[in-house]
């Protein structure tokens, strides 16, 4: 297809939503057509599909045993940590997501009740997943290891009738006990769900009698369940998010839109088929996990691969290649971080010859912005498309990208492509007037929302018109900050938040980070701004320098301070970097700006030259073990 042709669908999809929408829907199997397309009316967001019924899980795995792909891959476990490497067909999967519905049914869940799913990157993950959505029941997936009060605090919320968790996770190095994290939540929570326990052969743990199963035993007693009808805009799962008032909020994504979203996005955005390979280089508790993990490519009856271990950050930077290779990759999700540490132990690409990647056709990157220099570098090195796209937690999927299965489209570095189909993007000043191209401020969607973005908050609507809808009336607040250029393509430049102002200067951390990847000896980077009593506040880079970088440390930083002076001017007021082995991250890959800003400014020149890999229970723990200050 042309690129006029984008242009022709992208209007259609604004212009006549309910028709694009729901010729989109006809590819998912409804037990019951819907009333509405799109009710405009619902409160406190609009709602898609209204009155319809279907069974999201039917559409993943049922609709594809019955229609002739029962034999074919659905899910390929690859854990580089134990050496494992399991593939289920569509026919086995829907075996065990069906007796393991009857597993919950058997210990109370039915439609609309919560389960907490506290488990690693294991099939066991995947099939709790699912049965839920087989049951009718919403889960909310919590990551393994992921601190107990904070654990707690969302088995609360969520008032989960069952928690579905493993008796371990497992790093490089070593083994993470879940189960007394899991037992210390409990503790604090003031519900007592029943526990079902996967107990994997390395570490066994101990169970409390009375309120924890065992899986492989509660396996064997249980008797498949059905698929059980769900309303559209029932929901299918929470995902909670960090929330400023110290409360998670839970994002609600409801069963109708998200299916028909995300079957929609895996040819038209990824132009993967089925019968394909496709992987998301993910964790299945981050929203990229349940996407594009397990339920995007199961959808579409594509073959989705699950890995567990880190494929970067190791010794092997040639893993990500490997799984390429080994299971015949067409397309992969990943974050720009992965890429600039693969290209920090491996800055010539030599070990992607080794590999053989001759089905491998596309490369796509989100989680933050990707730098022009990495993109390039991965285009140089891989010869295949690499689209930097943008979405959040919020939305399910892309709001912008480079839909390569509409059109042949232009990369244009440093972008995260043109608004998707569904996506009225604008940019909005301070005073709540509609920017021009080029010009920096908050993105925002004009509402209504496509199906699978989230129509409010579990449990709070009030802080859900709060949060995402007061500040622009009639718009969603994506809290990202950047613009539109004169072609149309969005730049997101870094979170509003991430805005600094310098002297009066609104200056993005986004553009100055992309200045200093341009240096040849620079990794990857974060830009900051700290306190400074004169200008209210000064950017101060931290740099992670490439394996044989020809620059001392010293001379990197003399260096990228003239750059930004050269490339930004002496208005950024840019005079101070320092270089660390590497930065704090979340472990969807994103760099903890917000806390480094924070540990900056309170002892902002006495940052470590060396830092140690952490023990990562939480995003502040993380960040603040890595730097080198103690809790």
């Amino acid at each position: 297809m042309s690129d006029s042709t984008f242009g022709a669908i992208y209007r259609i999809s604004l212009d006549e939503p309910e028709d694009f929408w729901g010729a989109a829907a006809e590819e998912i199997q409804w037990t019951k057509s819907w009333d509405l397309v799109l009710d405009k009316s619902a409160a406190p967001a609009a709602r898609w599909f209204v009155g319809g019924e279907l069974n999201t899980c039917y559409n993943a795995l049922d609709r594809h045993v019955e229609g002739g792909r029962a034999e074919q891959a659905a899910l390929i476990y690859d854990s580089a940590v134990t050496g494992e490497t399991r593939t289920y067909s569509y026919r086995e999967l829907r075996d065990e997501v069906a007796l393991f519905a009857g597993v919950l049914n058997r210990n109370g869940v039915g439609r609309g009740d919560r389960v907490v799913i506290y488990m690693p990157m294991i099939p066991q993950a995947v099939i709790a997943m699912l049965a839920c959505a087989r049951l009718g029941a919403v889960h909310s997936v919590v990551f393994g290891g992921f601190a107990s009060r904070e654990l707690a605090i969302r088995i609360d919320d969520c008032e989960a009738k069952v928690v579905v968790s493993a008796s371990c996770g497992i790093e490089v190095d070593r083994i993470i006990e879940y189960k007394p994290l899991l037992d210390a939540a409990l503790e604090m929570s003031a519900g007592q769900p029943t526990c079902v326990i996967y107990q994997r052969e390395m570490l066994t743990a101990d169970m409390q009698p009375g309120r924890d199963r065992d899986w492989d035993e509660e396996m064997a007693l249980a008797a498949p369940h059905e698929c059980v009808p769900v309303l559209a805009t029932d929901p299918l799962y929470i995902l909670y998010t960090s929330g400023t008032t110290g409360q998670p909020k839970g994002i609600i994504r409801d069963n109708g839109g998200h299916a028909v979203a995300l079957k929609w996005t895996m040819k038209s955005i990824y132009d993967v088929d089925p019968e394909e390979v496709y992987w998301a280089a993910s964790d299945v508790g981050w929203v990229v996990g349940h996407s594009y993990i397990v339920y995007g490519p199961l959808l579409h009856g594509c073959t989705t691969v699950l890995y567990e271990g880190k494929p970067v950050g190791t010794p092997d930077a040639g893993a990500f290649w490997r799984v390429i290779s080994q299971h015949r990759v067409a397309s992969m999700f990943t974050a720009p971080t992965a890429l600039r540490a693969i290209r920090q132990q491996d800055p010539d690409g030599e070990l992607i010859p080794q590999y053989d990647m001759s089905e491998f056709r596309s490369l796509f990157l989100a989680g933050e912005r990707c730098d022009p220099d990495t993109l390039a570098w991965s285009e140089q090195q891989l010869g295949v498309p690499v689209i930097d796209h943008w979405w959040q937690t919020e939305t399910g999927w892309a709001i912008a990208s480079s839909c390569l299965g509409i059109d042949n489209p232009t990369v244009v570095p440093g972008s995260s492509g043109r608004p998707a189909p569904g996506w009225d993007l604008v940019v909005m000043g301070p005073d709540g007037n509609e920017l021009l191209p080029g010009e920096v401020g908050a993105l925002c969607a004009r509402l209504p929302m496509p199906p699978s973005a989230l129509p409010t908050l579990w449990n709070a609507d009030e802080r859900f018109v709060d949060t995402y809808l007061s500040s622009f009336p009639g718009f969603y607040e994506t809290a990202d900050a950047g613009f539109i250029d004169d072609n149309g393509y969005v730049h997101v430049m870094s979170r509003t938040d991430d805005i600094i102002n310098v002297a009066g200067h609104r200056l993005s951390t986004g553009a100055l980070e992309e200045v200093l990847t341009s240096h040849s000896d620079v990794a990857e980077c974060a830009v900051v701004g700290v306190s400074d009593q004169l200008k209210g506040q000064v950017p101060v880079g931290f740099l992670v320098l490439k394996v044989g970088a020809a620059g001392t440390a010293e001379e990197v930083v003399e260096d990228v301070v003239a750059l930004v002076r050269s490339e930004i001017g002496p208005v950024a007021s840019f005079k101070s970097a320092a270089v660390v082995d590497r930065l704090p991250k979340t472990r969807s890959g994103k760099i903890l700006r917000g806390t480094i800003a924070r540990i900056a400014d309170d002892e902002p020149w006495t940052m470590p030259a060396t830092v140690d890999d952490p023990v990562i229970l939480d995003e502040i723990t993380a960040a603040l073990s890595t730097m080198g200050y103690p809790r």
